[in-house]
């Protein structure tokens, strides 16, 4: 059974910095590697929107509204995907799930709160 769980949420102000972090478990470190990995994040109201992905030859992709604030990393051998986040700002208050993704089947975490206010 493949479990995902984050860490790493929390109250943060304008400007400030968060990581993420997301283990995987239930599956191989080999086969860990071919999951595409993914943060995605769901605002009170408002559908799950993606904010990044990481393939596995290490393509990465990102909302636009992230771009250059937060970066996603992941590291095979500990089966964990990452996501930094810098100069926070209020609009990227919101539960953030892990995804790890193959072929047709998704797996996602249980979420983590962000809020960022002063």
């Amino acid at each position: 059974q493949v479990q995902l769980v984050e860490s790493g949420g929390g109250l943060v102000q304008p400007g400030g910095s968060l990581s993420l972090s997301c283990g995987v478990s239930g599956i191989s470190v080999n086969s860990f590697s071919f999951y595409v990995m993914g943060w995605y994040r769901q605002a009170p109201g408002k559908q799950r929107e993606l904010v990044a992905t990481i393939a596995p030859g290490g393509t990465r992709n990102y909302a636009d509204s992230v771009k250059g604030r937060f970066a996603i990393s992941r590291d095979n051998a500990q089966k964990t995907a990452y996501l930094q986040m810098n100069s926070l700002k209020p609009e990227d208050t919101a539960v953030y799930y892990c995804n790890a993704h193959i072929i047709q089947t998704d797996y996602w975490g249980q979420g983590t709160q962000v809020t960022v206010s002063s």
